[in-house]
């Protein structure tokens, strides 16, 4: 049977953790369970380890995806499983996802319905990244950052040198098994409201997300993302000219920028194309 190890990040939450912990223990009694505390200044630590937790600390905050990393490098177990440390996720779900593993998928990851997201802004950015992810890929992405997934460990683990160390880790980890042709698939459930205040700031991260839906196409496939703008530059390029050549008879420097720009758009793509191929090389 293989071992189960349960990765917790978590950050200022003294208020949810040790329930967390304690469901976690009493669902699954054989697992390892880690709280990877992300340089909190209240008592999450405390809390965790008095819950029976295997601790690990950061000495400041280096993010989720840090903690996510620094759970996975001293995670025993064959199968990795993560649920954040807020408490809208339960322990006990995590054997629909689980079950799927022994069907022979190498990762499974737990997609929220619409009542599960926070706000409406929220509900409407994951929307958005799903689709793009679901064109990239040409398969339906349900729920691209859900935090709630089971992998093998000796697969997620060959992917933690490309994972950020911010929130979009699910992201990145989700993309990179799809590159790589691992099986995955998303099993419905409905996380809960969290506890306590979030910590992601609307601006910051709103800016930050926007740079996610770059990085899903140079994970799985830039020329799909970079192809179509070449050929808007070089169309338009085209239109201007055919437009120049009619009212002023001569070809003007404007349509060469724009066919110049259609030309480097293609092989910025065509490079990033190939860097994608070398980074999957070893999967």
């Amino acid at each position: 049977m293989m071992s189960l190890s349960i990765v917790i990040p978590a950050k200022n939450e003294a208020a949810s953790i040790g329930s967390i912990v304690t469901s976690a223990k009493e669902a699954w009694p054989d697992a390892e369970i880690i709280v990877v505390d992300d340089g909190s200044d209240d008592t999450t630590a405390e809390v965790a380890r008095a819950a029976g937790a295997t601790l690990v600390q950061h000495p400041e905050s280096l993010g989720n995806g840090a903690a996510v990393k620094a759970g996975a490098r001293v995670a025993q177990g064959d199968i990795i499983a993560f649920m954040d440390g807020d408490g809208q996720h339960d322990a006990k779900e995590l054997a629909p996802l689980l079950q799927k593993l022994d069907e022979g998928y190498h990762m499974a990851v737990g997609a929220r319905d619409s009542g599960s997201h926070a706000n409406m802004g929220r509900l409407f950015a994951n929307g958005f990244y799903n689709g793009v992810a679901s064109l990239l890929t040409g398969r339906r992405i349900p729920d691209l950052t859900s935090g709630f997934r089971v992998a093998r460990a000796k697969l997620f683990k060959e992917f933690l040198y490309l994972l950020p160390n911010g929130f979009s880790y699910p992201t990145t980890i989700t993309m990179a098994f799809l590159r790589s042709g691992y099986p995955l698939c998303f099993v419905p459930i409905q996380a809960a409201t969290r506890v306590g205040k979030s910590h992601i700031r609307p601006i910051r991260d709103g800016i930050r997300f926007m740079v996610i839906i770059f990085k899903i196409a140079t994970l799985y496939s830039p020329l799909k993302i970079f192809l179509p703008i070449s050929a808007l530059f070089f169309v338009t390029g085209l239109g201007y000219y055919g437009y120049t050549l009619v009212t002023v008879g001569r070809f003007t420097n404007m349509s060469l920028l724009v066919f110049s720009a259609s030309v480097i758009v293609f092989l910025i793509g065509l490079i990033s194309e190939q860097i994608t191929a070398l980074t999957y090389s070893k999967s």
